[in-house]
């Protein structure tokens, strides 16, 4: 593996020395001997406070604890919060839920789900469905997660709560720089590593410079066996570069202009997915040579691939009148997507189990390309009080507007030679089975405003809400074969919403707040896709042609919550728990349309998440800190969708879970940190975490193993096979140790120690006859990193 990226050297500001304690503390990473935990300042609601202080749940990780626990992308830091949790689907598609609403696997063909998480950069939202940018960690201050709706300051997206990458920012006060390097292996894989550097440059006493910049390899684990026996190793593998550059103009005291600019693109050459069923390559097949695929091992006949190229370009003007100052954020984001799957597999279910054309037909080579194309423009303008009076306020607007691309090709080059079958349509080309090309507009205007008003010294009231209008305009075009041909068909859906929050506040003592809320989060509705009638059989046609309304509806949840945050033995710990219920309704489920090999939504009437989350961290002694936290969400459904006959369809079903999220999630981390000599300080840190068990769609719940016929491909010696469909719970572990001083760091690390082998979520194809098999997580990684500030 070779490492020939360019990159700035620079050092991290002291923000990036914090270590952020999950029940509202950090603990500074260099402090001496006998310090007391640290408070972490925080700006989840648009304001600089202490994170004790904000009336709602709130987690916030720092950079060097991010780093400490072995966190290196979303998913890696949702498993140390509690309450927020990543279903990992595959390398750059990411589906994120906080207090267990979800409603069910995204998948790449369904570009009109909104998201239920909002996902921020700074004041930035790059939040997308499925796509949620997978940003590196290096020079951030921390990640906020704000658990409950936060629409009234971050609208639609945060119907269940919102995630915030908050960076570090251009400093006048000196020149500084950091670089950073590591090396790791992957058991059963490749090497990888990761170069980085950060600079901060004044270039006068009004301008300063900070660019931050980075190369990932990502080193593959995954062998994909071949038509014949042969095996391509480590075919997951891949890189990521980027580069974020920032300039801080502030010709007073009052005004600061702040461009910024950030690149970054990620190439992987496969997906994290092991297969244990293909109808392809499987152990039951007579008429040629069976196949038994080992552990992390897949079936491909082509290169599978995932490539994200992302701009965003943002300015922030802010200007402080004295009493109240003035934001202005401008975002502009630039977006392509390809997703490359061989759907060999899925293309032979229909070519060869379905229509029954020969081995020369279904053994065709069969890419579908799943592209997408993002240019969003969004202008907030707010503003907010900065005094010390009893009523602190915000109040502001917002203009959002998306223009999203979306196309899928599944091109067959020789199918019509080989069978004499006509394949190009209206819009299809010759040997492409499916083609579909879907553009829409989401536009948005919105109003908000909230207000902190103090009712007594120790009783604090917050009220605010936000006005939204919204609409989404989409044309839809289906070709092929495969589809239920639709050319030019014109689709829009229109909202407005009010989104209100009320919170109490009650301030026992200097050291404990107890608080209670009422909010409401909000999700847009939209257009489905038609059912791809010719590959549906007749008794799957006939259930899900009655489900597939052309449109879905708004989704909303009334949130409910109590809570309380203390300082805890004199300031060297800190308590934070927080009870919570969430009505949901019209909760937009994602439903697997079996042999159609389609998906719809559809809107079941009532859910509900109802549970708690509990963090705590505590200075144990002058050399150990300790820190836990842990959540229980009990999230069903509450209604059912039923057929004529009144059964429930799809596991639409009252008292189902909704999918993706467990009941139980928790994490333990010991932090070692003694000076050995000098300024020389030995640190260590153990993390263990644990992800209850989880389904991956609703209907996993029904008919648990399923049984399912197989297609006559390749004469199989049995004639069905039963599929496990729960995602166990796993554990995993993370130790790292090293030396550091102010000016460095090395350290050597382990992620995944007991080389735990999660089941993330389940892949499959054609309702589990094609393919049936699982995404999962890296095995044991061993590694060392050296990082120098200047």
């Amino acid at each position: 593996m070779t490492f020939n990226r360019t990159l700035a050297v620079a050092r991290t500001s002291a923000l990036a020395l914090l270590i952020a304690a999950p029940a509202g503390a950090v603990v500074a990473q260099t402090r001496p001997p006998g310090d007391l935990v640290e408070e972490l300042v925080v700006t989840a609601r648009k304001r600089d406070e202490a994170l004790i202080d904000v009336p709602f749940s709130v987690n916030a990780l720092g950079e060097a604890l991010i780093r400490q626990r072995g966190a290196t992308n979303i998913e890696d830091i949702s498993r140390n919060i509690a309450g927020f949790t990543v279903q990992n689907l595959g390398p750059g598609q990411s589906q994120v839920a906080i207090r267990g609403i979800s409603a069910g696997q995204i998948v790449r063909d369904q570009p009109g789900v909104k998201e239920q998480v909002g996902v921020y950069l700074d004041e930035s939202v790059i939040s997308l469905s499925l796509f949620t940018p997978d940003i590196d960690l290096f020079d951030l201050s921390r990640v906020e997660v704000l658990r409950g709706p936060q629409g009234t300051l971050y609208g639609s997206g945060s119907l269940s709560g919102t995630v915030r990458y908050i960076t570090n920012q251009p400093s006048l006060d000196g020149f500084a720089s950091t670089v950073e390097a590591t090396l790791s292996h992957v058991r059963h894989g490749e090497t990888g590593g990761e170069i980085k550097g950060m600079i901060n440059a004044p270039l006068s006493d009004k301008t300063a410079l900070r660019v931050a910049a980075y190369a990932t390899e990502f080193p593959g684990f995954i062998d994909a066996v071949q038509p014949g026996g042969g095996v391509k190793k480590d075919v997951n593998g891949g890189s990521r570069q980027g580069v974020r550059a920032a300039l801080l103009i502030k010709p007073n005291e009052a005004l600061s202009i702040t461009p910024r600019v950030l690149y970054q693109t990620i190439d992987v050459s496969g997906f994290n997915r092991v297969d244990l069923f293909n109808i392809l390559a499987n152990p039951y097949t007579t008429t040629r040579p069976a196949v038994t695929l080992g552990d992390l091992q897949q079936f491909t006949q082509l290169t599978e691939k995932f490539k994200d190229d992302f701009l965003l370009a943002d300015l922030n003007l802010a200007y402080d009148f004295g009493g109240a100052a003035l934001t202005s954020i401008s975002t502009y984001t630039d977006r392509d997507v390809l997703v490359l799957r061989d759907a060999t597999a899925l293309t032979g279910s229909i070519t060869g189990g379905s229509i029954g054309l020969p081995p020369a037909v279904y053994t065709l080579n069969a890419p579908l390309a799943d592209e997408t194309a993002v240019k969003s423009f969004t202008q907030e303008l707010r503003l907010a009080s900065t005094g010390e009076g009893k009523l602190q306020w915000v109040f502001g607007g917002f203009y959002g507007k998306v223009d999203r691309k979306y196309a899928q090709t599944l091109d067959v080059r020789g199918f019509t030679a080989a069978t004499g079958i006509p394949t190009a349509g209206a819009r299809a080309p010759t040997d492409a089975l499916y083609y579909s090309r879907v553009p829409y507009k989401l536009s948005q205007y919105a109003v908000f405003g909230e207000g902190t008003y103090a009712l007594t010294d120790r009783l604090d009231l917050t009220a605010g809400g936000r006005w939204a209008s919204y609409k989404e305009t989409r044309t839809l075009t289906f070709d092929g074969i495969f589809a239920d041909v639709t050319i030019d068909v014109p689709g829009k859906v229109k909202s407005d919403n009010f989104a209100p929050r009320v919170i109490l506040a009650y301030k026992a003592n200097d050291d404990l707040t107890i608080n209670a809320q009422a909010s409401k989060g909000f999700r847009l509705g939209g257009i489905n896709d038609p059912l791809n009638r010719p590959l549906c059989n007749a008794a799957d046609f006939a259930t899900f042609n009655a489900l597939a309304k052309p449109t879905f509806g708004n989704e909303t949840v009334w949130n409910y919550e109590t809570g309380l945050k203390t300082r805890l033995g004199g300031g060297r710990g800190s308590l934070a728990v927080a009870a919570f219920l969430a009505k949901i309704e019209n909760l937009q489920a994602t439903v697997d349309a079996g042999s159609c090999s389609s998906r719809l939504i559809v809107n079941v009437p009532k859910a509900e998440s109802r549970g708690a989350e509990a963090e705590f961290s505590y200075r144990l002694s002058e050399a150990f800190d300790f820190t836990a936290s842990a959540s229980y969400n009990n999230a069903e459904l509450s209604s059912s969708v039923t057929d004529a006959n009144g059964a429930p369809i799809q596991g639409l079903r009252d008292g189902n879970r909704l999918p993706t999220v467990p009941k139980v999630q928790a994490a333990v981390s010991l932090n070692y940190a003694r000076p050995v000599r000098d300024a020389l300080t030995a640190f260590g840190n153990v993390t263990w975490q644990y992800v209850g068990d989880r389904y991956t769609q609703i209907s996993d719940q029904e008919d648990n193993p399923r049984t399912v016929p197989l297609f006559p491909i390749g004469a199989p010696s049995v004639a069905s096979l039963s599929f496990p469909l729960k995602l166990p719970s796993y554990q995993g572990v993370n130790l790292r140790v090293g030396l550091r001083n102010e000016a460095w760091e090395a350290a050597v690390f382990v992620n995944n120690l007991t080389d735990e082998r999660a089941k993330l979520s389940i892949d499959r194809e054609r309702g589990l006859r094609a393919r049936y098999g699982y995404q999962t997580n890296p095995p044991r990684t061993i590694g060392a990193t050296v990082r120098r500030s200047f």
